[in-house]
């Protein structure tokens, strides 16, 4: 198996960084990320039910803060 040395892994993103330029490099991290996430859930079986949770408490505590920061206005047409 051959060894590979940090001068190779240099030269590597070196090369990446060339083709992808500076503005795509962190778009493609975030999807390989992704990626290996998706992949290691589907492997392991795991669902991310604490995530969902976690999403659905945040949202119902930002739709209560709506309701409570929104004003009723009536205007009476006499």
């Amino acid at each position: 198996m051959p060894n590979i040395g940090p001068l190779e892994i240099a030269i590597v993103l070196i090369i990446v960084l060339i083709i992808f330029g500076p503005k795509r490099l962190p778009e493609l991290g975030r999807s390989m990320g992704r990626g290996i996430r998706e992949f290691r859930g589907s492997v392991g079986g795991d669902k991310d039910e604490d995530d969902v949770d976690e999403k659905q408490r945040e949202l119902e505590a930002t739709q209560s803060a709506d309701a409570a920061d929104a004003e009723v206005v009536t205007e009476n047409k006499a």
